[in-house]
């Protein structure tokens, strides 16, 4: 792979440092002065990155590989050639994963458009907007009346900060984004073209068509969570929205209004959540589920990509399919539809065997 000009190696650290900072521990001491500065993918690592491995499955890749350091628990590290220093985890991954924000921290958040600090001369600020020291506006930014920016916050290109929004300290609102009727914590991350507190789908049938439904509750987002391009949350009709603490929403999710969503929640990729839909902590939800509205969903569940959720779901629990139901259920049915169709395969008539 070519040189990366987006974002730019680092200056390099000692395995012995970067152990330490792990909070891991360097197998042989001969390798405390290797210097590495990049993390890449156990197939292409070379001189001076760091790889890791999760299972044995890896260890054809490792005989070839390059890395001056691989990351992995103490029992796998038997995979590892001699060639290759090793750093002992008992988190390969989380270790991996802070080795990269150590390696390259401007891509922990959204890409600064200008390089340049403080208020762009194109950026249009009311009078009455509040903003803190060390906070930076992007040319042609817009910040209403009355808003409130915490220090060291970064405003970016082409983004508007609604009348009275209160936005906390080291958040990161990147290009294009919108945040209406919000109050945000701090440590927030808004990519671009994300949507925030416009009104919410509510309408009551009447004799002449669909009467809109005043929306007229706020979004409360939390500290640190973050929240991928594109997707929109939707401000609450008469309560709020609220997406907990340490929550993380990939792109292009849809939260309808009046959503509770709790702590350190993960959502992916074009799920949608109907409006007052409460979810619990530490949910995770896969990719293109979809959530009827007025459920709610208990602490820890866990739900397959592509499922649709049409009642409660109790805490802890793993759920699968259309309509959702116990993950182990929804992956029998699965299996047993596929041995079917298969047996179908080899009687053209479509009758199965006796």
């Amino acid at each position: 792979m070519e040189q990366n000009v987006f974002f730019l190696p680092h200056e390099g650290l000692k395995l012995a440092e970067l152990a330490e900072f792990l909070g891991a521990e360097l197998a042989n001491s001969d390798h405390a002065d290797i210097v590495v500065g990049s993390v890449a993918p156990i197939n292409r690592a070379r001189a001076g990155d760091v790889c890791y491995i999760l299972s044995r499955r890896n260890r054809d890749e490792l005989a070839t590989c390059e890395a001056s350091a691989v990351i992995c628990d103490k029992a796998l590290i038997d995979l590892v050639p001699p060639h290759l220093p090793v750093i002992l985890s008992n988190n390969p991954h989380a270790a991996f994963a802070m080795a990269g924000g150590l390696f390259y921290p401007a891509a922990l958040r959204p890409v600064a458009i200008s390089s340049e600090g403080g208020i762009a001369p194109s950026a249009v600020i009311d009078s009455t907007a509040k903003l803190e020291k060390g906070v930076i506006v992007e040319p042609l930014a817009v910040i209403g009346a009355h808003a409130e920016i915490g220090e060291g916050t970064r405003i970016g290109a082409h983004s508007v900060i609604g009348p009275n929004v209160k936005i906390g300290r080291d958040c990161s609102i990147a290009a294009g984004a919108s945040v209406l009727c919000a109050l945000i914590g701090n440590g927030v991350i808004i990519h671009n073209g994300v949507r925030i507190g416009q009104d919410g789908f509510g309408y009551a049938p009447g004799p002449r068509g669909m009467i809109k439904i005043v929306q007229i509750g706020r979004v409360i987002i939390q500290d640190n969570v973050e929240i991928g391009a594109n997707t929109t949350i939707d401000r609450g009709a008469m309560d709020d929205t609220v997406i907990g603490e340490g929550t993380k929403i990939d792109n292009q999710v849809q939260i309808g209004h009046n959503v509770q969503m709790g702590r350190h929640c993960a959502i992916v990729a074009q799920v949608g959540i109907a409006g007052s839909t409460k979810i619990g902590n530490g949910v995770q939800i896969g990719g293109q589920v979809g959530i009827k509205g007025h459920v709610t969903i208990g602490d820890g569940v866990q739900i397959a990509a592509k499922s649709g959720i049409m009642t409660d779901l109790a805490a802890g629990g793993q759920y699968g399919g259309v309509p959702a139901r116990p993950l182990k259920d929804y992956l029998r049915e699965a299996a047993q539809q596929v041995s079917k169709s298969k047996l179908r395969g080899r009687n053209p008539g479509g009758k199965e065997n006796d």
